[in-house]
């Protein structure tokens, strides 16, 4: 699911400025981007972010405002030299007069080099991180779960029309095996009126008989009632829910559409038709279900 949180917080005249969005997938996947004076702290983040959120597009960005003199990066004097000697060199093959901008060459990437902090500071600008870190997840969660709550009372309504479907299944297929025994009736007697025969009250039974439990769906019927209940009984867990929606979905599909292959009549498989579109919008939004 999606979700997005920012906090921030100072450690030593120093803003940290945590932003997290993220967005649903099916796998965990994480894009971190920290100053290069913080990059020690990217497989704790990590770790953080995999504990809250296990699941979906995590992209996390960590900015720091207000260096102060006890800051965790210096110019790195040798590249910038390098990059003040090649410019030299390029005007004098060129034979080119130019005044080099040293403030313009310390945009320039790798002008900054990370100071290799003592254990102490190390450590506080490892807690301020993670507990900045900490505030804007709970926001993201908060958001989550006001996006899950309006997704299970719109999963809970396809559910509902489902089992309006299946009602209405369950009452017409009782009548399919009696309704199909007058029509066959009618037919056979029409035909054998020319030839002045009688028709065998038996013989019709037995086929009936044999279209009846061709047709029977009663068990599709109660399994896929059995898997409505399954999936409400899901929704209210947390333990892989997404997972199991996800597979009890298509368990449903399939049961949908072994009773659109037995059932006959054109109600049913117009009332099958609907219940299968339900389906499917369940199981495109159970993907966005962690």
């Amino acid at each position: 699911m999606t979700g997005y949180g920012c906090a921030e917080g100072q450690l030593n005249d120093v803003t940290y400025t945590v932003e997290i969005r993220a967005v649903n997938s099916r796998y965990f996947k994480t894009r971190i981007k920290l100053p290069d004076s913080i990059s020690f702290l990217e497989e704790d983040i990590e770790k953080l972010l995999r504990k809250e959120l296990p699941r979906g597009m995590i992209n996390y960005v960590l900015e720091l405002r207000g260096f102060s003199a006890n800051a965790l990066f210096d110019i790195d004097q040798r590249a910038l030299q390098e990059v003040m000697g090649r410019l030299s060199r390029f005007a004098a093959s060129m034979d080119i007069k130019f005044t080099i901008d040293v403030a313009n060459l310390l945009l320039l990437p790798g002008m900054y080099k990370p100071i290799l902090a003592d254990k102490k500071l190390a450590e506080q600008v490892r807690e301020k991180v993670l507990s900045v870190s900490c505030e804007a997840i709970e926001k993201v969660r908060k958001m989550r779960s006001a996006e899950g709550a309006a997704l299970a009372a719109e999963l809970n309504s396809h559910c509902e029309a489902i089992k309006r479907g299946l009602e209405k299944i369950t009452a017409r297929s009782a009548v399919v095996p009696k309704d199909y025994a007058e029509i066959l009736k009618k037919r056979i007697n029409v035909l054998l009126a020319d030839g002045g025969l009688k028709l065998d009250e038996t013989t019709l039974a037995r086929e009936v008989a044999i279209l009846a439990d061709r047709a029977d769906i009663s068990e599709e019927i109660a399994r896929l009632d059995s898997h409505l209940e399954q999936f409400a009984q899901s929704c209210r867990a947390n333990d892989q829910a997404g997972r199991r929606l996800d597979f009890i979905g298509q368990e449903m599909l399939r049961e949908a559409n072994t009773i659109a292959s037995k059932a006959s009549g054109t109600e049913i498989a117009n009332w099958v038709v609907d219940i299968k579109c339900w389906i499917d919008r369940i199981k495109e939004q159970v993907q966005n279900i962690e």
